[in-house]
């Protein structure tokens, strides 16, 4: 059996199911013959994927909190949790919009972990996968995983421990330079995209298929020059060129009262993201794989008892300074509820939300202080613990963006105008009256992808990330990285912590 030391916890325990292959027996099936069929394959796989749908403990990508998309998103511009005059919400999450963050706290702490965890999985994964000769696009699969969380952590934390067997323990664990690591992403993931299949939806609604892969590709090099100081944006050009044979387009922005926003741009962040535009999504199903809180968390609690049945979380909000740049006749902005008539009147009984706060910290912010948001409105049945609302890791919005901003980047305005235009007008608005400019690209994925996990890379990519917003201040220039956490700095002395920390 092998054993790892996961940076600040024993994971002994996940190496439960795990015993050599040779001698385990699966009802009739050795483990070799088991994990060889497609069956026994998805199984392996399943151990890992089940690590990124939102949980508790700060677990998974996005749907729960204290955890990594809490880090990502509440460290930018587009939202925070206040600490309430009456005493709700730990400060813990009005520092990380301040800028405040420790080696020591929580969110950093468990994003590093989950990740770690993460890492963990994929190599026993791929481990089961090669010795049962499966598959070899359910070997990709699993590699292209432990990808996507190294792409996470050297976003993150820069220069990380990086291991592909589970036979080692945390002293012994290198830490690799940030070039390295992305080194390691761009090879596994050419090496392995185009075996993996490219079904879209169905069985791989939720699942790394070629399109996801050559997103989470195309993501990589649109960063790299943050990552490595050497800037891809061809790279990323034809990453995205290639997404483009899967058949996406852009989901309708027709009117549509059936739904409480009253467009269909919506059921992008339904309880199922539909396939036309949907590239990668976490499945959600409340109570039995993980949770969306996003909408639960942002409503006070009387709004939680109209639309639900039980009390909201009443914490998210969204600064005003980041609403303020959205136009009145964008679709996009009917996902902030404030005021007593923000879209037309509104139900009986509803909150009417204060715009402004003019304090995060102590003594803390009004109880109805903040805008809120509803982007991903509650799907029912829902409970206390969240709303069965799947989300979107890659859409292809996003993508048309990332595409645009290659464009300009390498002199091409013209041809990214197209791009932009289009996304524009799905939200109703028209298109740019000159060609778009790097400023008219930022601000359009601002509008776009609100809550959805990017805005942090964005603001680093474009230089904006440690600038002053709202009632943040400016920060120091390290920011841009968080820190190692200290519990792994204490467990292997080979760490070197991130500057300025």
């Amino acid at each position: 059996m092998k054993k790892i030391f996961i940076l600040t916890f024993w994971v002994a325990f996940i190496l439960q199911s795990c015993t050599n292959v040779d001698e385990n027996v699966f009802d009739k099936y050795s483990a070799a013959d088991f994990y060889a069929t497609s069956t026994g394959a998805d199984v392996a796989l399943a151990n890992v994927y089940s690590q990124i749908p939102g949980n508790w403990g700060g677990v998974g990508y996005a749907g729960a909190d204290n955890g990594w998309y809490d880090l990502n998103s509440m460290s930018t511009d587009e939202q925070v949790v206040p600490h309430r005059n009456t005493g709700d919400w730990e400060l813990t999450f009005s520092e990380l919009y301040l800028r405040k963050w420790l080696p020591s706290h929580s969110q950093v702490n468990n994003t590093w972990n989950w990740l770690y965890t993460s890492v963990f999985k994929a190599n026993l994964a791929i481990d089961l996968l090669e010795e049962s000769k499966a598959d070899a696009s359910k070997i990709a699969e699993a590699k292209v995983l432990r990808a996507f969380f190294y792409y996470l952590l050297i976003d993150d934390f820069g220069n990380v421990p990086f291991f592909t067997e589970n036979n080692i323990t945390v002293e012994q664990m290198p830490q690799k330079s940030r070039q390295e690591v992305f080194n390691f992403i761009e090879t596994e993931l050419k090496e392995n995209i185009d075996k993996l299949s490219p079904v879209k939806g169905g069985t791989y609604y939720g699942r790394f298929n070629r399109w996801a892969g050559y997103a989470l590709l195309a993501k990589l090099y649109l960063n790299a020059e943050v990552y490595t100081g050497t800037a891809r944006w061809n790279d990323c050009l034809l990453a995205c060129q290639e997404i483009e044979k899967g058949g996406f387009k852009l989901h309708s922005g027709a009117t549509d009262a059936t739904h409480v926003l009253g467009n269909k741009y919506y059921e992008l962040f339904g309880d199922v993201c539909p396939d036309d535009e949907t590239i990668l999504a976490i499945y959600t199903k409340v109570d039995v794989v993980g949770r969306n809180i996003l909408t639960v968390r942002s409503f006070g609690g009387t709004d939680g008892t109209n639309l639900l049945g039980y009390s909201a979380w009443n914490g998210s909000i969204c600064p005003k300074d980041y609403v303020d740049k959205f136009s009145n006749t964008d679709v996009r902005k009917r996902q902030f509820r404030y005021g007593a008539n923000p879209y037309g009147p509104q139900p009986a009984g509803f909150i009417n939300y204060n715009e402004e706060v003019t304090s995060l910290d102590n003594p803390g912010a009004e109880p109805n202080a903040g805008i809120r948001n509803q982007k991903f409105w509650p799907v029912l049945p829902a409970n206390s613990g969240g709303a069965s609302n799947d989300f979107p890791i890659y859409r292809y919005a996003d993508i048309m963006l990332m595409k645009a901003e290659c464009l300009v980047r390498i002199n091409d305005a013209a041809s990214a105008k197209t791009l932009v235009d289009a996304v524009r007008i799905r939200a109703g608005l028209s298109g740019l009256a000159t060609n778009p400019t790097l400023t008219d690209i930022y601000d359009e994925r601002g509008f776009e992808l609100s809550w959805e996990g990017h805005r942090r890379q964005d603001m680093i990519r474009f230089g904006t990330f440690t600038q002053a917003h709202g009632l943040a201040p400016e920060a120091d220039a390290y920011r841009v990285l968080f820190p190692i956490p200290t519990a792994a700095l204490n467990t292997n002395p080979g760490l070197t912590q991130n500057t300025g920390y």
